[in-house]
């Protein structure tokens, strides 16, 4: 089991990410409960980490010591004689912990010579053992560990914005390919974008993740060709270990990506083992066009404008494009079963339905994840939910940092108003895509609806920065504009959401999806039942069964459900599907 968990509030999340990153940097393994197994109950696994850890590491903060987990948690620690206290605001610690020693390390940025910071490594040290004694640990001496790295997304110097889904495929292969390899340690592609468009000061960033290395490059495309440079430079000491530019065909992308993983991991002195180069070069297609053409429909599944049905349509033409150049290549069928299962259930479309192209991905790679998400999702529109949170966890089993299925499981929590395990979910599909402002506007449902207040504040901040920047690259993205609004709502700022909502009712006054979320903003943060139920009304003149499931599930309608206009439009809209042979 680990040597150290991890117990924070969820306001701490980031801090906590950090000190776990610096402490495996030290070697030590850590657990905290962003690794929660999707397939057992949340209890049992916090009782076995906790019991088997050799130190508890408590993140006191005003919300941790409000938490009866992390207190409950902190109390388990001290009992056994393995807590280690730290603070990040000063906060005064609840008894008996207040009697305790406890680092302070109010604003730390991952600095590891910080005091604070060598004090608890000195403490852990102490428990865990694995560093000779608390004073080697103050020392800087750590124990034999993987070398490790970090690679920052590729800068787009396309000169077009429109090409930046090219460079950041090109970044998490690059991230993909290099996890593969055992003897590195890979900073995840989460943590690593979280830098991304920004100005670096690499050593800091270095000490900051807690790794040795740090690889930054840029990607040109235009017409057939690409430019790629590429950097390793040493963490601690700011230095070039290695660098190279390459000019090529864009058929020879993938010759290319094998050719710079192999670099960097000769640049690092470490030798690849036949299993390893072999995993490095299988890419699930050998066609570069087929390749380009599934980037292009993930770029319009991640931030395009949900709600218009042309998205999904996008995505089917790229994908289905991309299946014809190469009928072996299993993600853009998946891919592609993912935009016809929406279509479908969202907009009540004949035809295909996603699950003949989720078979034919599963028929191509046995192991792929996303299928077992379309699969769960028919099951789910079913009302089979056992079955359907089976297959949901089959998936999160084979690939627990897919976006599309924590994305998949968070829905299928949420429809079933478990919104506990819909945050964890959510939260997960958050941090995996930073462009997703879906999983965020849905977040701060959640938290209200478990009475979270701060969750939704800062679930409410994260949309709104999110969707403001998806409006900025497209001013008609109505999806976006939607939770914008609920965003601006939440953090109390009214007059500004009444504002987006007479702009966008202008821009895309037939995205359901956006009258939707205003709808929940007036009813639930502004007030205006009258107007929120006139901008559901076209929705519940064509809803389909999955829309009219979903607005009986929403915690955010609940304001209104005993309100005889409400209970009419309703009663009308399963009128109508009954008598179209739809159920309700």
């Amino acid at each position: 089991m680990s040597d150290v968990f991890i117990s924070y509030a969820r306001s701490t999340a980031p801090q906590a990410r950090l000190a776990a990153e610096a402490l495996r940097a030290l070697g030590y393994e850590v657990w905290r409960d962003d690794e929660l197994p999707a397939h057992r109950p949340y209890g049992d696994v916090i009782e076995e980490r906790l019991k088997s850890a050799k130190a508890v590491l408590v993140i006191w903060s005003a919300d941790a010591a409000q938490s009866q987990w992390v207190r409950s948690e902190a109390d388990r620690a001290r009992a056994s004689g393995k807590l280690v206290q730290l603070t990040m605001d000063a906060t005064r610690l609840p008894m008996p912990f207040d009697q305790i020693q406890c680092a302070d390390l109010a604003g730390w940025t991952g600095d590891p010579d910080a005091p604070g910071w060598r004090k608890v490594v000195g403490s852990i040290a102490d428990l865990v053992g694995g560093l000779s004694t608390a004073e080697d640990a103050r020392a800087g001496a750590t124990p034999a560990r993987k070398l490790s790295i970090c690679v920052l997304p590729f800068a787009n110097m396309s000169g077009d914005v429109d090409q930046e889904y090219f460079s950041d495929g090109i970044s998490e292969d690059i991230i993909t390919d290099l996890s593969k390899v055992s003897a590195l340690s890979v900073v995840a592609r989460n943590t690593a974008f979280t830098f991304k468009g920004k100005a670096i000061d690499v050593p800091m960033v270095a000490r900051q993740l807690g790794v040795g290395h740090v690889l930054e490059g840029s990607v040109r495309k235009a017409g057939s060709r690409v430019r790629i440079t590429a950097q390793l430079i040493d963490g601690a000491a700011g230095d070039h270990v290695w660098a190279e530019r390459w000019d090529r065909d864009l058929t020879d992308i993938f010759a290319l990506q094998d050719e710079i993983s192999e670099a960097i991991v000769g640049a690092v002195r470490l030798r690849l083992l036949p299993e390893e180069k072999k995993a490095i070069e299988r890419r699930g297609t050998s066609n570069a066009d087929a390749y380009n053409l599934y980037l292009m429909a993930r770029q319009q599944y991640v931030s395009g404008n949900q709600g218009d049905s042309r998205r999904e349509e996008a995505i089917i033409r790229l994908c289905r494009r991309a299946t014809e150049i190469d009928p072996g290549y299993a993600r853009p069928w998946a891919l592609m079963a993912l935009a016809q299962t929406s279509l479908h259930f969202r907009y009540g479309r004949p035809g295909d339905n996603g699950l003949a192209a989720a078979e034919r991905a599963l028929l191509l790679e046995a192991d792929l994840a996303e299928p077992h998400a379309v699969k769960a999702r028919h099951l789910r529109e079913q009302g089979l939910d056992d079955e359907a949170f089976a297959e949901i966890q089959a998936a999160l089993k084979l690939d627990p940092e897919s976006y599309e299925v924590n994305l998949g499981a968070g829905y299928i929590s949420f429809r079933r108003r478990r919104f506990e395990d819909a945050i964890r979910y959510y939260e997960k599909a958050a941090s995996l895509m930073e462009g997703d402002f879906t999983s965020a506007g849905t977040l701060h449902s959640c938290y209200a609806a478990i009475g979270d207040r701060d969750g939704a504040r800062r679930a409410a901040r994260m949309t709104l920065a999110r969707a403001e920047a998806a409006v900025a690259q497209d001013k008609s993205n109505g999806s976006a504009m939607g939770f914008a609004v609920v965003a601006l709502a939440v953090l109390g700022e009214a007059e500004r959401a009444r504002d987006w909502i007479d702009r966008a009712l202008l821009i895309d006054p037939d995205n359901l999806n956006m009258r939707y979320n205003f709808a929940c903003a007036l009813c639930v943060h502004l007030g205006d039942t009258d107007t929120a139920l006139d901008l559901l009304g076209p929705l519940f003149a064509t809803t389909t069964p999955t829309w009219l499931n979903h607005i009986k599930a929403d915690p955010d309608l609940d304001a209104i459900r005993e309100q005889p206009r409400f209970k009419a439009m309703v009663a009308a809209a399963e009128t109508r599907l009954a008598d179209a042979g739809a159920p309700a």
